[in-house]
């Protein structure tokens, strides 16, 4: 049985970090958030000691550290604000303990190289939920492209609507500077998921981009890709409104549908297993990805020309 710490318990994504923890067999014994609205916790750890301040946090995984083997930290899950992760990281090398961070694990890939130099220098690992590689959908995909010896890439049209509130602009995820933009937020296990399927990324342009919002062309050495993202209600399909529902995903290559809705909720569990295996994605692994977001942030969009998205049309 392994030791956690988790920081950013309050977060959206905790739960499925806590659950892990638990469908594995091992145990929660630190908590840290400014959040106290943590009563989830009881569900799955409810003897875990629970801190608001990091420096109180901090002293505490210390004298766990100096303490029988037992009581340290193996590993610490960071469940922060996207801009938080790099820190967090560190703090958890530097404390002696592995760190399983969520994406993006990082928002700037020179962030990637500082933070390998931490690994050198602690003997620690960086391991990220890469948490659609898992997927079997995926993973059978990717397997079919692999073995496939053909003369022309593959057309393919990603599109990922996930509706937010006005809650979403208001909070640390509308700042780009904290959440690293729409793109970054809520689509980097994407980019990420199209570069462990088709390939090295050949080609990146940016057709549109707003706080809520964002669209491109993505060519890897297998695919050509034209994608949308939004947390606006307004571009779910009808189909889907009609149905009650408020996020559409799609992901078409040469006009067929992959279906992977499915199968999301144990991805968190799946990738734990594979990290306390030793088979977890460690910080390389991000690198294509977070470049790929790095660029869309940074790129000038151009608006309805080349290979565009049709929902853009809308």
């Amino acid at each position: 049985m392994k030791n956690f710490a988790m920081i950013g318990a309050a977060g959206y994504i905790a739960p499925r970090h806590m659950q892990a923890i638990k469908a594995t067999g091992n145990r929660l014994v630190a908590a840290l958030d400014p959040n106290d609205s943590v009563g989830i916790i009881d569900s799955y750890f409810p003897d875990a000691d629970f801190f608001t301040e990091f420096e109180r946090f901090d002293r505490h995984i210390d004298k766990l550290r100096r303490q029988r083997d037992e009581q340290k930290v193996d590993y610490v899950s960071i469940c922060s604000p996207n801009y938080l992760h790099d820190s967090h990281m560190r703090f958890a090398l530097r404390s002696g303990a592995d760190a399983i961070c969520e994406k993006p694990i990082v928002l700037n890939p020179w962030n990637i190289d500082g933070l390998l130099e931490i690994e050198k220098d602690t003997g620690r690992r960086i391991n990220t939920i890469l948490q659609l590689r898992v997927h079997p959908s995926i993973v059978a995909l990717r397997e079919k492209v692999q073995a496939e010896n053909r003369e022309h890439k593959h057309e393919v049209d990603l599109t990922y609507i996930t509706s937010r509130g006005h809650w979403y602009l208001q909070s640390w995820k509308g700042d780009e500077k904290k959440s690293g933009g729409i793109a970054t937020n809520i689509g980097v296990h994407f980019y990420d998921m199209l570069h462990f399927i088709f390939g090295e990324l050949q080609d990146n342009v940016v057709h549109h981009s707003d706080a809520t919002s964002a669209a491109g062309y993505l060519e890897y050495e297998k695919a050509r890709v034209r994608w949308f993202l939004s947390v606006d209600y307004r571009y779910v399909p009808d189909s889907a409104k009609a149905e009650g529902q408020r996020t559409y995903r799609s992901i078409t290559v040469d006009g067929e549908e992959i279906e992977f809705s499915g199968g999301f909720t144990d991805l968190h569990t799946r990738s734990y297993e594979e990290i306390l295996a030793g088979r977890g994605y460690g910080l390389e692994a991000n690198r294509v990805a977070i470049e790929t977001v790095a660029h869309i942030r940074n790129a000038e969009p151009l608006g309805l020309t080349g290979d565009y998205h049709p929902f853009l049309e809308r």
